[in-house]
């Protein structure tokens, strides 16, 4: 568990679970096996917490038998969280119209998926997230007869390593999206290329990603070195 996976799920309960402090909250975290740290440090404490994943060890609850079929009952959990998780999915997409199943129709899905970073097979490494992929996973659904809405999604700065996270938050169905007047985005600037509910064009917008930023400055440095020189 990398700094940022555990300080963007903080931001995220930070932002939406007042939407639940009256009846509380059946949390489902997909991959929820605890690797130097868990997200459900960061959730309420009087939230049900169910972790999921697909071998036994610490912070795990119910082991999946099958990737793509999450043992529980349609529209039975509030929020589902995926950190660090999407991105070992040989078919997320899949996996995703599952969750949508899973969640009331007010519920939240929370993603977070590695924007760049190094080749980490657990056992696989498919995919990487960019500005667009949230929006398209609402298409996606809606094509298979679904209706979520995207509330917002961003990249975040590294902190303490290479990894920038790219995160999404949807709600089920978009007739609840009045529910959740917060944004993570409100509060916490240290973003980019940022997308909101109901709004156009990007926060604080970059075409370069974070590392390749700081490759460019270093060549530029070097270059400039060589021309004094």
């Amino acid at each position: 568990m990398h700094p940022t996976a555990m300080q963007n799920s903080s931001f995220f309960f930070e932002a939406y679970a007042p939407a639940f402090e009256v009846e509380g909250a059946t949390v489902v975290e997909i991959g929820s096996q605890d690797v130097n740290g868990s997200l459900r440090s960061t959730a309420p404490a009087h939230f049900k917490y169910i972790g999921v994943d697909f071998v036994a060890g610490k912070g795990v609850d119910v082991i999946l038998d099958d990737p793509y079929t999450l043992p529980f009952e349609m529209a039975s959990a509030d929020i589902v969280l995926s950190s660090s998780c999407f991105e070992h999915s040989e078919m997320f997409w899949v996996l995703y119209l599952e969750i949508m199943r899973i969640l009331k129709p007010g519920g939240l899905f929370y993603l977070n998926v590695p924007s760049n970073g190094g080749f980490h097979r657990w056992p696989v490494d498919c995919w990487r997230f960019y500005p667009d992929s949230g929006k398209a996973l609402v298409t996606w659904a809606k094509r298979n007869g679904m209706n979520p809405a995207l509330l917002e999604s961003y990249t975040s700065v590294q902190v303490g390593d290479l990894w920038n996270d790219f995160v999404a938050v949807y709600v089920r169905d978009e007739a609840f999206v009045d529910r959740y007047p917060r944004r993570i985005m409100e509060k916490h600037k240290g973003i980019y290329n940022g997308v909101m509910y109901a709004t156009d064009g990007f926060v604080n917008y970059s075409p370069m990603p974070e590392d390749q930023k700081k490759l460019l400055a270093i060549k530029q440095m070097i270059d400039n070195q060589i021309k004094v020189v």
